[in-house]
């Protein structure tokens, strides 16, 4: 009869799909670990290719033109336990040339005056194409990875390397 199942059949497909089901569970978590590990590993910062940067001549004359206002930070925990502080500040360009390229490095420091974290990003280009001459630009970075017990007292902002059209 067509209706009828034997019990051996039921089992057989019962255990491919548990099978199938499993296989599938462990490729997704799979990809789901790569991607968190891809986007919250410790990668070396960016760098911005052919700026100028300390120890450079240029870099000392102009610096002190991209004025930077008091940086102000918010914190916040994240799900997976850690803080993140986002720093920022206003940059003012008052070089008397466009930058096309603008490297900044934020960090937290502790009584000390030790760096607890930092984290450095290439802000132009990627925020904006480039920031013209007595122009400003909000800048804001995020340092994350520190704990309750790690002592955040104070914060910096500074540029560290910097490219002209």
């Amino acid at each position: 009869m067509p209706g009828e199942h034997t019990i051996p059949e039921d089992k057989t497909r019962r255990t491919i799909v548990i099978v199938v089901a499993i296989i599938a569970a462990v490729l997704i978590g799979g990809f789901f670990y790569l991607l968190m590990r891809h986007t919250m590993g410790g990668n070396a910062p960016l760098r911005l290719e052919g700026a100028i940067r300390a120890g450079n001549p240029e870099f000392d004359q102009y610096v002190k033109r991209i004025a930077l206002d008091d940086p102000d930070a918010e914190e916040s925990p994240r799900a997976l336990g850690d803080i993140v502080m986002t720093l920022h500040t206003t940059a003012r360009n008052f070089t008397g040339r466009t930058i096309n390229g603008l490297e900044m490095r934020a960090a937290v420091v502790d009584h000390q005056g030790q760096v607890v974290k930092e984290n450095t990003l290439v802000v132009i280009p990627g925020r904006r194409n480039e920031l013209e001459p007595n122009k400003t630009m909000y800048v804001a970075i995020n340092v994350g990875g520190m704990t309750d017990a790690d002592d955040r007292t104070n914060i910096k902002m500074e540029v560290t390397a910097f490219r002209f059209k």
